[in-house]
């Protein structure tokens, strides 16, 4: 069955939240709604609605002139198995030591590496984003020189990807936050896909604020794949949460994004040991003086 998509900018959250809650009144009503921060440091957010029978233009041009919104674009969007095309477009990845993948390639790892079970059709956190794969690569760097983490948290976790890799080098388990309850559900489902129990645990945190969190602190690992704001937030409590010599690991960061939030973390005492840049992402590795 054909569906159609209608997906429109405007600036600011306030104003794309009141869009999102006008566009529930449509008539076709839509069958869901999404509001999303574009990731480029311009303040827009995307509203995108999704319907079963075409939507009216003039309707949606109406609404969107009441938030200031750009217009409309409206697309087909063909009847199509969508989670076997994600699996065609996403193969394994490969970051040194690390091996991610989906269920439909298990026989393609390669022996001797570390296999992360991530599949697919997950919206977030495969491995094959720039930002995920630079986290990971960051990392494996720092095992080859030789460190082995003792206490490592992954904040803004995802799918575990990262927390995963870390129980794969550390002898002690590893927490996994997330501030997505749904997000929490999914990386305890990839834990014990991955045979990882008691090896990484998950929890709902918003940043640093987790009693969890602060019973295990100091950590000589962090990971924080997040976003340049949430990121730039957080460096007060990430340098009281790091232990001296430990290693942070950020990303979710543009390029441009990279030198302001690397002076926000050296400010609070960090020096930045690598840099790695992958499209238009930049992971940074610092180390706690």
């Amino acid at each position: 069955m054909t569906t159609w998509t209608a997906i429109t900018t405007t600036t600011g959250r306030a104003p794309a939240d009141r869009l999102a809650l006008r566009l529930e009144g449509l008539d076709p009503e839509p069958t869901g709604i999404g509001v999303f921060e574009v990731e480029d440091g311009s303040g827009l957010f995307e509203v995108a609605c999704y319907f079963d029978d075409a939507p009216d233009p003039v309707q949606l041009a109406v609404l969107g002139a009441t938030e200031a919104a750009a217009e409309f674009r409206i697309s087909e969007v063909p009847d199509e198995d969508w989670v076997a095309k994600v699996r065609r477009d996403l193969p394994p990845v490969e970051a040194g030591r690390f091996f991610v993948y989906g269920s439909h390639d298990a026989d393609k790892v390669p022996p001797g590496r570390i296999a992360l079970l991530i599949e697919a059709a997950m919206a977030f956190g495969t491995g094959h984003h720039g930002t995920t794969l630079g986290c990971l690569r960051a990392f494996d760097r720092l095992v080859e020189a030789g460190f082995v983490p003792i206490n490592a948290v992954d904040i803004g976790a995802g799918t575990a990807v990262l927390a995963m890799a870390a129980a794969h080098i550390s002898s002690n388990p590893v927490i996994a936050t997330d501030i997505d309850p749904t997000a929490v559900e999914v990386s305890r489902a990839n834990v014990t896909a991955n045979g990882l129990d008691g090896r990484v645990t998950s929890h709902v945190a918003a940043g640093f604020a987790s009693d969890v969190l602060a019973q295990a602190a100091p950590f000589d690992l962090v990971f924080a794949n997040i976003l340049k704001g949430p990121l730039i937030a957080l460096a007060p409590d990430m340098a009281r949460s790091t232990a001296p010599d430990g290693m942070a690991i950020l990303s979710g960061i543009l390029n441009e994004q990279a030198e302001a939030v690397a002076k926000v973390y050296q400010a609070e005492g960090f020096t930045v040991s690598h840099r790695d840049t992958i499209g238009d992402w930049t992971t940074l590795c610092l180390r706690k003086d």
